[in-house]
């Protein structure tokens, strides 16, 4: 069983989408999400806090600046914009896939996880992430 969630963003950050995969999945089996894109990453993250997914958004600008920043000058893949190469390094850093058990139609994510795509890029993209459930045995 197989689809892929379309996910629109409108520059960095973290978009959810734990909704639109719990409706998603049946049955018993593990959720496998693939992200099909190589500027933007995957994770399972706290949910109930909005601060969160925006200090994670700060460390990683912090930890990974624009390649206009002074200590990003060596840098030679520069064409496509100043967030592109740095938004490789963190796809790079970051998960493109997660694995997730689904018992009964019910993703087994803890009380306060959710599952995000984090958008890397300033611009605005149309992300896709392919979701497969492997049955159980």
């Amino acid at each position: 069983m197989a689809t892929e969630f379309h996910i629109s963003t409108h520059g960095p950050g973290l978009y959810e989408f734990t909704d639109q995969a719990g409706e998603w999945a049946q049955g018993t089996g593990l959720l496998t999400l693939f992200v099909r894109h190589t500027s933007c990453s995957l994770l399972i993250q706290e949910n109930a806090d909005p601060e969160v997914q925006s200090d994670l958004a700060a460390f990683f600008s912090r930890l990974v600046p624009p390649s206009t920043d002074p200590s990003m000058s060596y840098l030679t893949h520069t064409y496509e914009g100043p967030d592109d190469m740095p938004a490789h390094i963190k796809s790079a850093l970051l998960p493109t896939s997660l694995q997730i058990p689904v018992i009964e139609g019910r993703l087994q994510l803890g009380t306060w996880q959710g599952i995000y795509l984090f958008e890397h890029r300033d611009s605005p993209h149309h992300r896709r992430v392919t979701a497969m459930i492997t049955p159980a045995s």
